[in-house]
């Protein structure tokens, strides 16, 4: 296998971060309109159609996603680094409302006016936030232009400023009258002045979701010019924010007896899986949620739970109703359940502790001795680990479990974790990723990470191989022996880019695993990572290393992707195959420890 790294550069990528970099620099306002032409000319392959007339509402449906209902009404954005760091501006972010976005967790704050506040905890926030900010401008605008000058636009735009929206009272009528967006009619003249076909409308749709109308109002009578700031974008305060996530942890994590720091198996992954596997609160309350399920059959789940329990298929009914839990947790039909679902998992040793030091990224710790046989899924009681899992009630490790940081963020928290903790005893990453030749809801374990961040080529003993999680897959296939290519942001790249990665065989595109094993690299290492060179990390680990990823996108083969759609329950099977993998390499780990 060549394992060179693929000589390839982009200078369009390239002259679009130092762009909005330079720009950032300034200590005052930078209009978007500043990024507009480095973002269309970086051909990126998140916004195919950036430089077309039409619109690309793929891409505004993908940048809505990760931006807040409320954008509708902001004129500004100010990134900070911490709540001193506004208040230093003048900008009182504890008082301001809490917003939050379907595709990204990032923690915001509105003033219920025209500024929108939000918090970045690396690099890769605002790698990740000007593009997408840029995108939506772009296509708002574009939006905008093929309303203006319409009836139906004119129209849409008395309607925002409460004029009559009567069809007689208009300057140019329209037989249509007040619109509807719900009207078939009224969808299908809409399209026509977009030039939409129904697909087009269905995807604008899911984009502003309950927002539709008023958004489309807001886009017909104004254009968008967005000015945004960066208060402070300094290493030392990406730092201190991953200091004060874990001192939001370490009090739950410290014991008051031997050993004082107990040894941690580290596992990136989400706020559920890990919990739902070992806790057993939805296998166990299933009726509970069966019922929910009938009451209120979110995502048209009931009937594939009704019919997954009648064929006896226990795999899938436990995943629908760990899906189903989240759900039932946030609806006012379980809402009063939360607190007696905590203490359900507190008597299996689950302690969650939730945004650490006010980051987003939430955390269970998970006491190995504290675990109960009856209440953990059956797919993990495998061999000897059914026959002797009285012997890990002797065990004094923990299981560290987050839900997985956006790009640099898994550097600068895992280096602060082996800072923190007594021994690592694994490092587990799960998390998505795009997929060159693979399908939605494939697994990939790969053995070699090129990282855009350090352009270093990091080869590893991936300890996970297909025969660990295609046992748990019915649908999808599992793809090991693959590479990785860390990148900076989902819209810094492009097919020309990506091509010579291609080439060389990188398949995998996600953003968390480059930052771990550079902060791998330098947990069993005396010096920091190294920059632009290949990196042998496959036998200089005293610890387990595992990476995997589930596909959620396929940006090269079909153009259906997450641009506008969620995964949604289609990804819980890998998901949970991918948990039950991890859980199990632990649990035997640990098992073979106390032997």
């Amino acid at each position: 296998m060549d394992r060179n790294p693929p000589q390839t550069t982009s200078e369009e990528l390239d002259l679009y971060i130092r762009t909005y970099y330079s720009l950032l620099r300034s200590s005052g306002e930078v209009r978007v309109r500043a990024f507009e032409e480095a973002h269309i000319y970086s051909n990126s392959s998140l916004h195919e159609g950036s430089r077309d007339p039409a619109p690309d509402v793929a891409a505004f449906a993908y940048s809505s996603a990760r931006l807040p209902a409320c954008i509708f009404a902001v004129r500004r954005i100010v990134l900070g680094q911490s709540h001193e760091h506004f208040e230093a501006a003048g900008l009182q972010v504890r008082e301001w409302q809490p917003v939050t976005t379907r595709g990204r967790r990032r923690p915001l704050r509105w003033n219920g006016s025209d500024t929108l506040a939000a918090f970045v905890t690396s690099i890769s926030d605002i790698d990740d936030l000007i593009p997408i900010v840029t995108a939506f401008q772009i296509e708002w605008n574009k939006l905008h232009q093929a309303l203006f000058g319409s009836a139906l636009g004119r129209q849409l735009a008395a309607r925002k400023r409460g004029l009559p929206t009567d069809s007689a009272q208009l300057e140019s009528p329209t037989r249509l009258g007040p619109i509807d967006p719900t009207d078939p009619l009224d969808q299908a003249a809409l399209g026509t002045v977009l030039s939409l076909d129904a697909a087009g409308m269905k995807t604008l749709q899911a984009a502003l979701g309950e927002s539709l109308l008023d958004g489309l109002c807001e886009m017909a009578q104004r254009d968008l010019d967005l000015r945004i700031r960066l208060l402070v974008g300094s290493y030392s305060q990406y730092q201190r924010a991953a200091q004060r996530w874990w001192s939001g942890i370490e009090p739950d994590y410290l014991r008051t007896t031997q050993p004082r720091r107990p040894p941690v198996y580290f596992v990136s992954s989400n706020s559920h899986s890990v919990v739902n596997l070992v806790g057993g609160y939805a296998r166990l309350h299933r009726d509970q949620l069966i019922h929910f399920a009938k009451q209120r059959n979110p995502e048209h789940l009931a009937e594939s739970l009704t019919e997954a329990i009648h064929s006896g298929n226990e795999a899938k009914a436990n995943n629908l109703l760990y899906y189903l839990l989240r759900a039932f947790l946030h609806d006012p039909f379980g809402a009063p359940h939360r607190q007696e679902v905590r203490q359900f998992d507190c008597e299996s040793g689950i302690q969650s502790v939730e945004s650490p030091g006010r980051i987003d990224v939430s955390a269970q710790l998970v006491q190995i001795s504290s675990l109960q046989k009856e209440r953990i899924d059956p797919r993990l009681l495998t061999g000897k680990l059914a026959d002797s899992f009285s012997r890990l009630q002797h065990s004094e490790a923990m299981i560290v479990n987050i839900d997985y940081p956006l790009g640099m963020a898994a550097y600068h928290l895992l280096s602060r974790l082996a800072q923190g903790v007594g021994e690592v005893r694994g490092v587990y990453v799960m998390g998505k990723a795009a997929t060159l030749n693979g399908r939605v809801g494939d697994v990939m374990i790969s053995s070699v990470v090129h990282d855009e961040h350090s352009q270093n080529t990091y080869l590893l003993r991936n300890c996970f191989a297909s025969g660990d999680v295609q046992p748990y897959l019915e649908g999808g296939t599992v793809l090991d022996n693959q590479k990785a290519l860390t990148v900076r942001s989902a819209f810094l790249q492009n097919r020309a880019y990506m091509s010579g990665f291609y080439h060389e065989g990188y398949t995998v595109l996600e953003m968390e695993a480059g930052p771990y094993l550079s902060a791998i690299y330098e947990i069993v290492n005396p010096s920091r990572h190294p920059k632009n060179e290949i990196v042998n990390l496959a036998n200089s680990t005293p610890f387990e290393v595992g990476l995997l990823h589930y596909a959620s996108d396929t940006p090269y083969s079909r153009r259906q992707s997450l641009l506008s759609k969620s995964l949604s329950y289609f990804g819980v099977e890998s998901t949970y195959g991918c948990t039950i993998a991890i859980l199990q390499r632990i649990l035997h780990s640990e098992l073979a420890r106390l032997s």
